[in-house]
């Protein structure tokens, strides 16, 4: 698996994200920060529900406590997926250069990764990841350039395709393999439970991802173990 795969595999995703951080780019406008702010904020932390709920946080004056709190429950779940993807990668993948994977490890990219069967190369998931970053980081400089100019429904519909590009990943891999379907399925009915039912609703998104990743894997784990 070498570099131009990664590449290969990556638009995707960088097509994606350069949609979704262009509606980040507007909201970090509005929140009052600067393209130039924005722009270095998504170059440095390649992750969308972390950096919208950083601004947020930034908006309202809120301390460098709540901040990591904040990031600390939402992105936690990244540490649950680069324990799975480092299972993976080859043996040739040093210390350092696993540092260098785990930075770019998003969901999308994570999930495109599994898919494979063969070993992850250093080079498959540096071209891998290449793409998303400048993606990421050119969309959220241009909207921010943009403002407000875009009229609000627009930006709106560019949050959902990241929900969109998510899904059209896990469609594929869940029509081949059962276990994948009921995995899944189990991890939607447990967010809509967090989601409506009272008391459980007031729990945070962050902690409500983790609670119903690790379940869910682990239902999958015990009904579905490899050999």
């Amino acid at each position: 698996m070498n570099f131009h795969l990664g590449l290969k595999d990556g638009i995707p995703i960088a097509l994606g994200y350069f949609a979704v951080s262009f509606s980040l780019g507007i909201t970090m406008v509005v929140s009052g920060m600067t393209p130039v702010q924005g722009t270095v904020m998504s170059l440095t932390n390649l992750t969308s529900a972390g950096e919208f709920a950083g601004i947020r946080v930034i908006a309202v004056g809120g301390t460098i406590a709540e901040m990591i709190l904040t990031q600390l429950i939402i992105n936690l779940r990244y540490s649950l997926m680069s324990l799975s993807l480092s299972q993976k990668l080859d043996e040739k993948v040093t210390f350092w250069k696993k540092l260098v994977i785990a930075f770019g490890n998003t969901d999308e990219i994570f999930a495109v990764a599994m898919n494979h069967q063969k070993s992850l190369t250093f080079k498959y998931m540096v071209g891998l990841q290449s793409l998303p970053i400048v993606g990421w980081t050119l969309g959220t400089f241009l909207g921010a350039v943009a403002g407000n100019i875009m009229p609000a429904n627009v930006s709106i519909a560019m949050n959902v395709m990241l929900y969109g590009m998510f899904i059209a990943i896990v469609i594929p891999e869940a029509k081949k393999k059962r276990p994948v379907l009921i995995v899944a399925l189990i991890a939607v009915a447990l967010s809509c439970l967090f989601y409506y039912i009272p008391g459980l609703n007031e729990i945070s998104a962050g902690i409500s991802i983790i609670i119903c990743t690790v379940v869910a894997a682990a239902v999958g784990a015990v009904l579905f173990p490899i050999k």
